[in-house]
């Protein structure tokens, strides 16, 4: 599953150019950039689904380091300081990973 089948090409191009300096890494800017903050819960649960690598049910922090690669294959990988940052911000529960509802309200933050 690709992102295509949820977002415009032209809006996932704009976002990773948005970030493409070390450290710019914004995802609220992002999230909105790209048009997943007004996409459907549903929608919302198949970007998790595609962000999800291993199936785990979980998003962690291996995964958030390469979250732009699954937007576009050439993007940057996010910095430690990134990775982490976006880790503490999706993270409520305190377990060290994000899950779909976690997922859902970094979205829509």
């Amino acid at each position: 599953m690709a992102f295509s089948s949820v977002l415009n090409d032209a809006d996932v191009k704009a976002a990773i150019g948005g970030c493409s300096a070390a450290d710019s890494f914004d995802y609220k800017a992002f999230f909105k950039t790209c048009g997943l903050a007004a996409k459907s819960a549903d929608e919302v649960k198949k970007a998790f689904a595609i962000i999800d690598q291993d199936n785990s049910g979980f998003i962690e922090e291996d995964e958030l380091k390469l979250f732009l690669q699954n937007f576009s294959a050439g993007a940057r990988a996010l910095t430690d300081k990134e990775t982490k940052a976006f880790l503490a911000a999706g993270d409520s529960d305190g377990d060290g990973k994000i899950g779909v509802d976690e997922f859902a309200a970094l979205v829509k933050a």
